[in-house]
């Protein structure tokens, strides 16, 4: 079989937008689903063939599917424990959401989104403390529009490795995706440690 006439078919298929669509929206409530990396595939492909239509129907329907699923994530966070439970860690990220969610929903549902598990914490934080859906829902707009055009920056950074050529776009589509949630993962870690190091030292201070 031809690995790059697969892909290349299935990046060139008539079903690739609204399977996407699907894949980014049920990657709300289930982030297990390499949707990223398909869209950042998919992204750097149409950038190498100048097709401003498919760059325009990827921008359209991750957006769309984005707002889907943080609309389930909502819904679910009023009414299912096990995505109530995602709200309840104890990271500085997951904090952080709690306190601000419905004081300042604008900053938290899109800064969350550049977060590892920021979207699903953000978005079922919003419906368990009962953020109002009017507000909810054009904050996850805008968190959506800001993903899809970071995504499609990080699509523009990968497409002169690409080079046009499907499995070079895939391979570097999935680089991508993994130094991208590396990065968030330190800085996140980071500042986990200095603010357990702060509250210690409060702590001694206090003693």
């Amino acid at each position: 079989m031809d690995l790059t006439a697969v892909c290349a078919a299935v990046l060139h298929s008539s079903w690739l937008l609204p399977v996407l669509a699907l894949m980014i929206a049920v990657d709300g409530p289930v982030p297990m689903l390499p949707s990223e990396t398909v869209l950042l595939t998919a992204l750097a492909l149409a950038l190498a063939d100048r097709d401003v239509w498919m760059l325009g129907g990827l921008f359209l329907v991750s957006v769309l599917g984005s707002v889907g699923g943080d609309l389930a994530v909502f819904g679910l966070g009023r009414t299912s424990r096990r995505i109530v439970r995602a709200t309840d860690g104890g990271t500085r990220t997951t904090r952080w959401i709690r306190r601000n969610v419905l004081h300042r929903p604008g900053v938290t549902i899109v800064g969350a989104r550049f977060v590892p598990a920021g979207r699903l914490v953000s978005t079922a934080a919003a419906g368990r403390f009962c953020l109002p859906a009017r507000t909810f829902v054009p904050w996850s707009l805008a968190s959506s529009s800001a993903w899809a055009l970071y995504m499609a920056l990080v699509a523009a950074l990968i497409n002169p490795i690409a080079d046009g050529r499907p499995v070079s776009a895939l391979l570097a589509g999935i680089a991508a995706g993994v130094l991208t949630a590396a990065l968030f993962a330190v800085v996140s870690f980071v500042q986990d440690r200095r603010s357990a190091g702060r509250r210690r030292l409060a702590l001694l201070r206090a003693g």
